[in-house]
């Protein structure tokens, strides 16, 4: 069971390096079916592990210079707010509907990177990044779902960079590191006020998940933008 705990967990790295997401949307599971924990102590372990390896993803993306900078930091200091009072308030929301909620995000946000953009509505990047005020509001909304469910970090900040604030998919995919490792940190500690995390579990999947995040980020700046978002959804 350790051995498929472990080669899951490379698949985790390689999703946050390749696609700057997926990192708690398939750490949650693993965590819960594979290692036996309830949902909550799930999330705080993936928060912790998915913060860690997306820091560790982040620098090949920042020396290839893919990463937006301003706009990243603007955004996960908003979301940072976000995700922490998202994870004091998990502790009140049933793990079943902390579940179902997950699934829901994720189908939600597949349909909305399959589909293609309207033509004369493909976005641009801005040369100053996103307007504060929508950094502001996307920062907090994306920050309290993941607070809350330990999850939509990368598969929210990647569609509110590149479809709403105007990024490009590769930089979107750079960019959305810095902040799924702002948000992850914050909301690990709303959830720690009330959930208890097993350090040699969580030591073990971040290992194996920063492995295979340095293996795919050095593949991300390769693959084509449509295949890119395809792939993501």
């Amino acid at each position: 069971m350790t051995a498929l705990i472990v080669a899951a967990s490379l698949l985790v790295g390689v999703s946050l390096g390749v696609l700057g997401g997926g990192g708690s949307i398939l750490t949650v599971p693993v965590l819960v079916h594979l290692a036996g924990q309830d949902p909550r102590e799930a999330i705080a372990t993936s928060l912790f592990v998915v913060g860690v390896t997306s820091l560790a993803a982040l620098v090949p993306h920042a020396r290839a210079g893919r990463v937006r900078w301003r706009t990243g930091l603007l955004f996960g200091a908003f979301s940072m707010a976000g995700a922490y009072a998202g994870g004091r308030a998990a502790a009140y929301v049933p793990g079943t509907a902390l579940l179902v909620a997950f699934a829901v995000m994720m189908l939600a946000t597949a349909v909305a990177m399959l589909r293609r953009p309207r033509r004369g509505r493909t976005p641009r990047p801005r040369p100053g990044g996103a307007p504060l005020r929508r950094v502001a509001v996307q920062g907090l909304a994306v920050g309290a779902v993941t607070g809350l469910m330990g999850a939509g970090g990368g598969f929210l900040v990647v569609p509110a960079l590149a479809l709403l604030g105007g990024l490009p998919m590769s930089g979107a995919v750079a960019t959305s590191l810095l902040v799924l490792s702002m948000n992850s940190f914050a909301g690990l500690a709303g959830h720690l006020s009330g959930t208890a995390v097993d350090r040699g579990l969580a030591l073990t999947v971040t290992g194996a998940a920063v492995a295979g995040s340095l293996a795919g980020a050095r593949l991300s700046g390769r693959v084509p933008r449509d295949a890119l978002r395809t792939a993501f959804g």
